[in-house]
């Protein structure tokens, strides 16, 4: 139907001009009965193209009205193809989300109690903690020898709770300290290897284990 419209509106489009150069020319000629008829075939020619337009209008609009529909629901059908889940899938996703929760629950849990531990430590208790973290980093003693120089009257004069409450939670790399600790003898007493890891474990000295002390000598340059 659209095809037909469309040749009648083609057809009607070119017949119009031909009938009104005929016209004229009847008219010209003097022929006034012959360009009459011309003027009429052109008028049924201009009516034929507001009538076919029309036509041709009414039957495109729907057919793009319907295939807008169609695009709308095949969109629709892949959205919900996209979004529906298999059981197994639903199972998955809901074991995980459920795994989540327990972990974020675990930690927060864990959080609070960690806060709820330092708010009950005393005073006393954390200052000889931040004391011994000083003397690891700045003066790279061992931890045998931070504990020491924490109690001592000499020292710090820590009670030992406060003490023993420093050296099991502080966090250091012993080993580390014994290697600068030794490098520190090398570079400014000039002292041999075997000087230099007595001196680390020594009991009068930096009071390193034998591990530490020999992963110092080991890494010395």
């Amino acid at each position: 139907m659209d095809n037909l419209f469309m040749i009648l509106l083609l057809v009607s489009m070119l017949a119009l001009p031909v009938f009104v150069i005929m016209s004229v020319i009847s008219f010209v000629k003097k022929d006034g009965l012959k360009g009459k008829k011309m003027l009429k075939f052109s008028g049924i020619s201009f009516a034929a193209i507001i009538v076919t337009a029309i036509g041709v209008g009414a039957t495109a609009e729907p057919t793009e009205t319907s295939n807008k529909d169609k695009e709308k629901v095949e969109t629709v059908a892949k959205v919900e193809e996209k979004v529906e889940e298999t059981p197994e899938e639903k199972a998955a996703r809901e074991a995980k989300a459920a795994e989540e929760k327990a972990l974020a629950e675990q930690k927060a849990k864990e959080k609070a109690k960690a806060k709820a531990k330092e708010e009950s430590v005393p005073r006393e208790y954390k200052s000889a903690l931040k004391k011994a973290e000083s003397y690891a980093k700045t003066m790279h003693m061992s931890k045998e020898g931070i504990y020491d120089q924490l109690t001592s009257e000499y020292g710090e004069n820590f009670p030992v709770e406060a003490a023993q409450y420093a050296i099991d939670n502080i966090v250091f790399d012993w080993k580390d300290n014994a290697l600068k600790k030794a490098q520190t003898y090398a570079e400014t007493m000039s002292m041999s290897d075997s000087a230099i890891y007595d001196q680390l474990i020594s009991k009068h000295g930096e009071k390193f284990t034998t591990e530490e002390a020999q992963y110092a000598i080991d890494n010395l340059e």
